[in-house]
């Protein structure tokens, strides 16, 4: 089996060499190891500094095009290099890659599709004492939108199987951790979590300037994978809520009509009408919406086996 671990990084001069150093080229069950750097147009040399430093491939974008983007071009690129297994892993160091063994395990046994590593954020000292709370907290909203069970929706270490990584697609600019994880969740991929240790990490996170940011852009991506893969159920959720609000002014008003006193409280009939006729929309959109994610995935099914036809074209090619 080929392994081929993705390292999307961007200003990672300081953090890139021992990265890929730490990196063990000898792992029971795999024939070949290989490393791959996705410079996301860094301005401090990563590129050149990941090349001396032992890296079998770069990718360098023009221009800083966001960690999802950067992790979804790794993906493409390690399939069309053969790999059977891929590991995702940062380039700040957070993620010891002498661990990478312990990662992969699941998927060499059989036993996992993908592979997340588990910080145990709830816990980790590393970690504040708001974000230990928030961490914890956002990976139940991943479980249960998703219907997998990982402790640690949002880490970056991770590993894939081929099947998995040819169906795995990101839709954000902005992070691929909790989207990938409700894809797979959908799908029916069989996620499972390895406990894993972490790197102390300095400095604070690039994909958002503050926290709150970084929560507001998380909770849009959550919101809006789950509306992709679940449109009925989000939408018609909805609907169902604004059907029954829309019922009780109208019911309000048919009571008093009852008693003789309907004229006075017409706009119980005004407003519960308005919301009811939203209600319906909102109905007619989830059942649309349903419609439109039935023609996605057979898209994806169609994608999916171009893409194995490529990737077969390829290899032969190459042969």
């Amino acid at each position: 089996m080929k392994l081929l671990v993705q390292i999307p990084c961007l200003n990672e001069a300081e953090n890139i060499t021992s990265v890929i150093q730490a990196v063990p080229r000898n792992i029971p069950g795999i024939s070949n190891v290989k490393v791959l750097v996705i410079d996301d147009g860094s301005s401090d040399g990563t590129a050149e500094i990941a090349r001396n430093a032992g890296a079998d491939y770069i990718i360098t974008n023009k221009k800083t095009s966001g960690l999802a983007t950067s992790f979804q071009r790794g993906l493409s690129a390690c399939l069309e290099l053969g790999a059977d297994i891929i590991v995702n892993t940062d380039g700040d160091h957070q993620y010891p890659s002498q661990l990478i063994p312990k990662l992969i395990a699941p998927i060499i046994s059989g036993q996992a599709d993908i592979v997340v590593g588990n910080r145990n954020p709830s816990d980790n000292k590393d970690f504040s004492f708001l974000k230990r709370k928030l961490q914890r907290f956002g990976s139940a909203v991943v479980r249960k939108l998703s219907g997998v069970d990982v402790p640690d929706a949002v880490s970056g270490f991770r590993a894939y199987n081929r099947n998995a990584a040819i169906n795995t697609h990101v839709f954000t600019s902005f992070s691929y951790t909790t989207e990938t994880l409700i894809s797979a969740g959908r799908r029916g991929m069989h996620v499972v979590s390895v406990p894993v240790d972490t790197n102390s990490v300095a400095r604070p996170s690039r994909l958002a300037s503050t926290m709150l940011r970084f929560l507001g852009r998380q909770a849009i991506t959550i919101l809006r994978s789950y509306t992709m893969y679940s449109p009925l159920r989000a939408f018609g959720t909805i609907g169902l809520i604004l059907v029954t609000i829309g019922m009780l002014p109208i019911l309000r008003f048919l009571i008093f009509y009852m008693l003789g006193d309907g004229q006075g409280h017409i706009q119980s009939l005004v407003i519960g009408s308005m919301v009811l006729i939203l209600g319906f929309f909102t109905i007619i959109i989830a059942i649309l919406s349903d419609i439109i994610a039935t023609n996605r995935q057979l898209l994806e099914m169609a994608l999916e086996k171009l893409h194995k036809l490529e990737l077969r074209n390829n290899t032969h090619n190459d042969k």
